[in-house]
């Protein structure tokens, strides 16, 4: 798909990964949807990007949030052919910690947001995509989810966090499967560790300390680096059904 003909939601559009994907898009010619809890960040970003973009207050756990989210965007830019889900929230809790066991409470919040979150809104969008005119290799969107290198090797008192990021990946084959058949690709990036809002926390030497682990290059990730890959999806349509590290062959380590 041709980026100046990209139509997008980008949830967790505000801040971090989101931001820069929103940002590349528009920069290239296409459209987006900013969509965020975050409603001071995701006006200014609207209001310094113009036009190209609409931000729109959503919990992407709602029903009745991504159905109106997605009826102002059509209502907008009269069609949706690309999802980028890059929202979700990271905690870190033990199974058995100081205190007692993990909390059933947050574990079931961290998938709620990063699991059942990304699927309610791939599932209404994806009916949206379908309506969609094919383009000329019969596509007719295509959905990239964030996944995580936790989802593969996460470390201890990630156990929520890599249990989310787990199910985006291991969804990503049989949604890519059934919705070949509408002409619409499924993706996900699982990046390693990026300077996101998360991060931004630590102290400088904090960073640069975390950066040092990851054998090349010894930095963390940049945002616009996820938006680059991101881009590179869109464009081609051989990407499909597959999950793409993106963490300068790092391994995370027990802790």
């Amino acid at each position: 798909m041709e980026i100046k003909n990209v139509v997008a939601i980008v949830t967790g559009g505000a801040s971090g990964l989101g931001e820069a994907t929103v940002r590349k898009i528009v920069r290239n010619g296409g459209k987006a949807v900013i969509v965020d809890m975050n409603e001071e960040k995701g006006e200014q970003l609207s209001d310094e990007l113009g036009s190209s973009v609409l931000f729109l207050k959503t919990d992407v756990t709602s029903i009745d949030d991504v159905e109106d989210m997605l009826d102002k965007s059509l209502g907008t830019f009269g069609k949706i052919n690309t999802l980028v889900n890059c929202a979700g929230m990271v905690t870190g809790e033990k199974v058995v910690g100081r205190n007692g066991p993990h909390r059933l409470e947050s574990f079931s919040k961290i998938i709620e947001v990063n699991l059942i979150g990304t699927f309610n809104v791939i599932r209404l969008s994806a009916e949206k995509m379908k309506e969609n005119e094919p383009n000329e290799e019969g596509e007719r969107g295509v959905i990239i989810n964030t996944a995580s290198i936790a989802a593969f090797e996460g470390q201890i008192g990630q156990a929520a966090y890599s249990a989310s990021k787990g199910g985006v990946a291991a969804m990503t084959v049989p949604i890519s499967r059934e919705l070949a058949r509408y002409g619409i690709r499924v993706m996900a990036i699982a990046p390693g560790l990026f300077e996101t809002p998360m991060f931004e926390q630590l102290p400088e030497e904090a960073r640069e300390a975390l950066g040092k682990e990851t054998p090349f290059p010894s930095r963390l990730g940049k945002p616009y680096e996820y938006a680059k890959l991101a881009l590179n999806i869109i464009d081609n349509s051989m990407l499909n059904g597959e999950v793409i590290r993106l963490d300068g062959a790092i391994r995370l380590q027990p802790k």
